[in-house]
């Protein structure tokens, strides 16, 4: 009888447990009415080495941050200029950024919302962080953020961008 209620009694703080955590895991508000996909990319600027597009979150001063984002309607599929008002960027200091919506390669093989910001040289260093609004034609906004710990937030480093050797 006492392992039975011990067994209950475990199971009723692990379910408790999972629910509490899978609640901090929501990531829109409000929950459930879009979701998000998403990434940020080093992006090309003239004069500077490659590679470029490839999966980033450190950044110095003077190398653009392009943001690469997918936005999915309930049923799973895409949301597009026709679907949204707007999407935009807002970076931890206030700063915003509007994404537009198109493909993306030649030919185009995805398409998606993006956009870019070039960090700016007298711009501090450190965790800068960032969320992102979507604008439903009916006005609600849907706010998604990206993961907060420190070490996978988008960062702005010491130093200068590698510039591209000279063209032979």
């Amino acid at each position: 009888m006492k392992s039975r209620l011990l067994s209950a009694l475990a199971l009723s703080v692990a379910v408790f447990g999972f629910a509490a955590s899978a609640d901090a895991q929501s990531r829109t508000e409000p929950a459930g009415k879009l979701f998000f996909e998403g990434d940020i990319v080093r992006h090309a600027l003239m004069g500077q080495q490659g590679p470029f597009c490839i999966l980033n979150n450190r950044y110095t001063r003077g190398e653009a941050v392009a943001w690469r984002q997918r936005v999915l309607k309930t049923d799973g599929t895409p949301a597009t200029a026709m679907d949204l008002k707007s999407v935009e960027v807002e970076l931890g200091n206030g700063t915003k950024l509007a994404l537009k919506y198109g493909g993306h390669g030649m030919p185009a093989t995805d398409f998606f919302w993006s956009t870019f910001w070039t960090v700016p040289t007298d711009f501090p260093t450190g965790a800068v962080g960032y969320k992102v609004h979507a604008t439903m034609n009916d006005g609600t906004v849907v706010t998604w953020q990206p993961f907060t710990r420190d070490s996978t937030m988008l960062m702005v480093v010491a130093g200068t961008p590698p510039v591209a050797p000279p063209k032979n």
